[in-house]
């Protein structure tokens, strides 16, 4: 080899061992005790009614390096909480919420927006009652840091929505009560040892 060629390898073989490894995906799981998906709507323009929902599970994907990532969350219909029993019976009922045929909701993303390292929205499909619609989880808050307590990898965001229940039939006394329904998660998720 002339010396050019030769030179040229050898900076060809330098950058290649001097390129920094990229961080791989991280998988984050739910964690239930700190992940409390919430609703509210317009009652009879009296008051804006808030609920949540007790049992959440799924997992977070992301790659702050590629600024990639996905999310998939499943939320028990059937542990929704109002704070008056007979209500949270009343909304699992055929024309609201129907647990009885529709136990779960889910959440896929199709997208992980981000502005710099941070994500700052999730596009994707919610489906309720077996009705599945695009939505945007607009992202308020992210974090990510060592859990103080499980000494773990953790992240940790707000996000919220608004969708219309007529779209997922779930649209009784529409419009006396509100059809438009704000969603807010406040979630945790923590890797797995």
């Amino acid at each position: 080899m002339n010396r050019m060629t030769r030179l040229a390898a050898a900076l060809v073989l330098s950058a290649a061992f001097a390129a920094p490894v990229l961080a791989a995906p991280e998988t984050y799981v739910i964690d239930d005790s700190h992940t409390y998906p919430r609703f509210s709507y317009s009652h009879f323009g009296l008051s804006t009614q808030q609920a949540k929902f007790n049992r959440t599970s799924g997992t977070v994907t992301i790659d702050r390096e590629a600024l990639t990532g996905s999310v998939e969350i499943e939320i028990d219909m059937t542990s929704v909480n109002t704070g008056y029993p007979d209500f949270d019976d009343h909304i699992q009922a055929e024309d609201f919420l129907n647990t009885a045929e529709f136990p779960t909701a889910t959440f896929r993303s199709t997208e992980v927006i981000f502005d710099g390292d941070t994500p700052t929205a999730v596009e994707g499909e919610l489906t309720i009652k077996g009705i599945t619609r695009p939505v945007t989880l607009e992202i308020t808050r992210f974090a990510a840091m060592t859990h103080p307590m499980l000494q773990r990898p953790a992240i940790g965001a707000d996000a919220t929505t608004t969708i219309l229940r007529s779209d997922f039939d779930a649209g009784r006394f529409v419009p006396a009560v509100g059809d438009e329904v704000r969603i807010d998660i406040a979630m945790e998720a923590i890797q797995p040892e």
